[in-house]
């Protein structure tokens, strides 16, 4: 009888089709030695089903019941090979996460922007805004520095999505954070149980931003603005960190330890270098967007923006700085000639 003898070569070469492990112990000689064997085996098989269901369509009887039999099996093997050939995959088209920790938007999306890692498809869409437009862009005017400083304050007891939700009421409550008129604020009112502050951070917080709009009209007074005092601590240029990870990302850095201590010292609360560095992060004085996010290279482009018309600006003050020493010189000459 042919069924059982290509029943067991369909076994050996399913065994044959398994991987085996290294040469450590493996007989792997046999194994190959019987597989040449097989293939012709199973070229016999798939010819005698054909030729079976040939004579079936010609009205030919079988003329033997074993041949039959035989036949089934590898006719139910080829139904399955044209089966498994016409199943293809559905294309699948999920955001995925590029190598470098950015998130690569769908083909539907109308951005196709890659962002930083902690920008998720749940992020809250108000603070992806705010991570496309503000997060890292150099800000120089006291009021935007005074409000950031504030927000990255109240990180302690909310996060960015509750504070963006509520930052119209921030500006109302802090006079849209001018420095003087919020240091002109009654404290007694602010923090009475009830009022809109009160909603927005605790007392100690609130008590925080008034004291420290005090210490910033001190500042500007001193420095002539806030924008120079802070900027000053990084000589004026974004610190540009190229972190391709979210984990390489700090919460504090020396500089930010520093700027902390100098602002204790003059007098501010709430300053902790944790707070100052989210400061730095949202005011651009550092930019901590991941290589891979598309405002990395927008808040260099921004910040070598304002270089630039500051070194066009230069030579006008320069020109006028000599034309006043020429004319000191020249005044100094005429009074050493009449004497």
């Amino acid at each position: 009888m042919f069924g059982p003898p290509r029943l067991r070569s369909m076994n050996t070469a399913d065994s044959e089709a398994r991987p085996v492990l290294g040469p450590a112990g493996n007989k792997t000689g046999s194994l190959s030695a019987r597989k040449p064997g097989s293939k012709p085996l199973r070229k016999i098989e798939k010819c005698s089903a054909e030729a079976t269901l040939a004579e079936e369509k010609n009205g030919l009887p079988s003329s033997k019941v074993n041949s039959h039999s035989v036949s089934v099996v590898p006719s139910v093997l080829c139904r399955h090979e044209h089966v498994g050939t016409r199943r293809k995959p559905f294309p699948s088209t999920p955001r995925s996460v590029v190598s470098d920790g950015g998130l690569d938007s769908p083909p539907g999306d109308s951005h196709r922007r890659k962002r930083c890692a902690w920008v998720t498809l749940n992020t809250d869409p108000s603070y992806v805004s705010f991570h496309d437009e503000e997060w890292g862009v150099p800000v120089h005017d006291d009021k935007k520095l005074f409000e950031l400083l504030v927000l990255a304050g109240a990180l302690s007891e909310l996060t960015w999505p509750a504070i963006l939700s509520k930052r119209h009421i921030f500006r109302e409550v802090f006079a849209d954070f001018d420095p003087l008129a919020v240091s002109k604020l009654n404290e007694k009112k602010l923090i009475a149980p009830g009022s809109t502050a009160s909603s927005l951070l605790s007392e100690l917080k609130l008590r925080a931003i008034v004291e420290n709009a005090h210490q910033i009209s001190k500042v500007i007074n001193e420095f002539g603005s806030f924008d120079k005092y802070i900027w000053g601590f990084v000589n004026h240029k974004p610190i540009v960190s190229r972190f391709r990870y979210p984990r390489q990302v700090p919460v504090k850095t020396p500089k930010a330890d520093v700027i902390s201590k100098d602002l204790v010292r003059r007098g501010f609360r709430s300053v902790g270098p944790t707070v100052i560095y989210s400061f730095m992060q949202v005011a651009g004085i550092t930019n901590d967007h991941l290589t891979s996010c598309f405002r990395f290279q927008d808040c260099i482009t921004a910040a070598e923006g304002k270089e630039e018309n500051g070194i066009k600006d230069m030579p006008e003050e320069k020109k006028n700085n000599d034309n006043m020493i020429e004319s000191e010189l020249s005044i100094s000459i005429d009074e050493l000639s009449f004497s």
